[in-house]
């Protein structure tokens, strides 16, 4: 007998969920006459459904059938107290512009609050669904001054943004995360969405206000966390670098906030700021990792904007440091830094192999050891020693199967290869890595795959992509002047071939490292001019756009190609930024 039952209440339940199923895709479809017939069904088999006394009432308005809806939302409130259904009322008679009789309803529904402050979910949240928002603010103050414990700022914080009064917006929301601090990241999120970069922005300086406010009548660390990320946004790092300092000062737990902050000083170039940083870390932390981190960080920006006389005073800075800490695994990393440094940048190859090699007595284990290799192999490829280089290559590959430096060692096999002119090998080993399980290694992969057999059959001799490969390796050697040449060869001799294209991008490139910025520009506009549907049409688009906006300060003539971006390359990697700094420029609200 329970067996029967349980299969005619499943039955029930099943045709129950497919007349809802059936309703809910008429209405969808705009056929609300057959819809009004599934909704009127549901309703009489169950009358106290508030969903399908409200899916019911919204298919008849949709009819214009308004004394059947008053009637089924007049009958249901005689069956069951849901005092949502006075805003619904209301909005019948909103719909018939009887606007007298729509304020009566809307104001029983909040007097209802008053019999039991709960029922401020649903008013105030029927009142939201039909863009009442004044009415649902009311609602949601009522309950709160009927119980303190209720708080609505979330909700507030929302309807607030939803009508522009912004400060309104912040404030609500900052009264929500005093209560709720373990929900800082999400409204970061909500923030970021009514801010942008610029500090003088209205939306950014009210928030700063607003934080500024809560510091002052409670000196919590929330506010200070929040005001550097706001000047992180604003990209303001030596204000940023003020309120970590008066994080930590109370809070000396962890230089972990700082590191993060220098690191993203770093990347967007404020190097003055990240040394700043880096040097209070040194000067600050007990723990000797984290001062060598910083230590190593600092070396490895110092040298990228050092000048070739400056390098004897990097030189000196490292051997102080093995001087003071000494040549073992904790100092790994910035031993082969060092190597790199001898090898790329003072041009003493030998004397990096021998350094690095005397590492590699240490005892360490197999990942480190792979480390040096990997370093000690991209100094014979310097040299040109791509047969020595291989082995070192090969042994990480056989020592660490399937780790991540493994898949990078055979990332560089067949960039060695490719340098060596064997395309053939090369291409094999990278559409193996096109599956890597690092991103970055599986996307270097491919576009080095694509750059070999888009143009290895253009010719039986290969002698462009040839020239191509050793303008790479130039490159890769730290010889932009000589790279720049091998690049024009390609452009003089081979200007119809599509490597052409690669060669003008790389040439641009290169230009720009050199800090000839004119000439990247004349290279830029004549992949736009020439090349205006070739492979590397956006990336020269972005290019040329972040030179105007970034370095030449012409954002006048940024501003365009952003938008072509925007217009004509939705797939494009760019398309994110570009859209962020034309809207930027453009002066919008990020938040519309």
């Amino acid at each position: 007998m329970r067996f029967i039952f349980f299969c005619c209440f499943l039955f029930t339940l099943c045709g129950f969920s497919q007349e809802d199923l059936l309703a809910k895709e008429y209405f969808k479809n705009g056929d609300f006459e057959k819809a009004l017939i599934s909704y009127q069904k549901l309703h009489e088999k169950t009358p106290t459904n508030v969903n399908y006394t409200y899916a019911l009432v919204e298919t008849q308005q949709q009819l214009q059938k308004y004394d059947e809806a008053q009637l089924v939302l007049e009958t249901a409130l005689t069956k069951m107290q849901f005092p949502a259904f006075y805003v619904e009322l209301g909005y019948n008679f909103q719909l018939q512009n009887n606007i007298a009789q729509a304020n009566s309803y809307y104001e029983k529904a909040i007097e209802s609050i008053n019999t039991n402050p709960n029922y401020v979910y649903s008013v105030a949240r029927h009142f939201q669904n039909h863009s009442l928002l004044d009415y649902a603010i009311r609602a949601y103050e009522k309950a709160t001054s009927l119980n303190e414990k209720l708080d609505f700022s979330m909700q507030l914080a929302q309807i607030y943004g939803e009508q522009g009064d912004i400060e309104k917006m912040f404030v609500s929301y900052v009264d929500f995360l005093e209560k709720n601090p373990i929900y800082s990241n999400d409204l970061k999120r909500a923030f970021g969405d009514f801010l942008n970069e610029n500090p003088s922005n209205d939306n950014n300086i009210l928030l700063r206000k607003t934080l500024l406010r809560k510091i002052q009548q409670n000196p919590d660390l929330i506010w200070n966390e929040l005001l550097s990320w706001l000047f992180i946004q604003q990209k303001e790092f030596p204000k940023a670098f003020q309120q970590e300092k008066a994080i930590y000062n109370r809070r000396p737990e962890s230089l972990t906030r700082m590191e993060e902050l220098a690191s993203i000083a770093t990347h967007e170039k404020d190097y003055e700021t990240a040394t700043s940083i880096y040097n209070y870390i040194i000067d600050t932390s007990q723990d000797t990792k984290t001062v060598l981190d910083a230590h190593y960080n600092l070396l490895q920006f110092k040298t990228k904007l050092a000048s070739e006389k400056e390098y004897k005073n990097i030189q000196s800075e490292y051997l102080k440091l093995f001087e003071i800490y000494g040549a073992h695994s904790q100092t790994l990393k910035l031993q082969i830094a060092y190597g790199h440094f001898l090898a790329f940048n003072l041009h003493q190859p030998k004397t990096a192999e021998d350094f690095l090699k005397q590492s590699l007595e240490q005892n360490l284990n197999d990942t480190q050891v792979a480390e040096i290799k990997l370093e000690l192999a991209d100094i014979l490829v310097l040299q040109e020693k791509f047969n020595e280089a291989l082995i070192y290559y090969t042994q990480i590959q056989r020592n660490l199967k399937n780790s991540t430096i493994s898949q990078e060692a055979r990332f560089r096999v067949a960039r060695t290869s490719y340098y060596k002119g064997d395309f053939k090998w090369a291409e094999s080993q990278l559409n193996i890595l096109k599956q890597s399980t690092s991103q970055l290694i599986a996307n270097d992969a491919l576009d080095l795959k694509l750059l070999i057999s888009d143009n290895k059959y253009e010719d039986s001799t290969q002698t462009a992509l040839k020239l191509y490969a050793k303008a790479d390796l130039l490159a890769y050697q730290n010889k932009p002047i000589e790279a720049i040449s091998s690049l024009q060869t390609i452009l003089d001799l081979h200007s119809t071939e599509p490597i052409a294209e690669q060669a003008l991008y790389k040439q641009a490139q290169l230009f720009e490292n050199q800090k000839e910025y004119s000439k990247a520009e004349n290279n830029y506009q004549l992949l736009i001019s020439n090349h205006k549907k070739g492979l590397l049409a956006d990336d020269a688009y972005f290019a040329l756009a972040e030179l105007y906006n970034h370095v030449l300060n012409q954002p006048e003539k940024a501003q365009p190609l952003y938008e072509y971006i925007i217009f004509n390359f939705a797939d494009s990697i760019y398309f994110v930024e570009a859209r962020k700094q034309y809207r930027t420029l453009r002066g919008d609200n990020l938040n519309q």
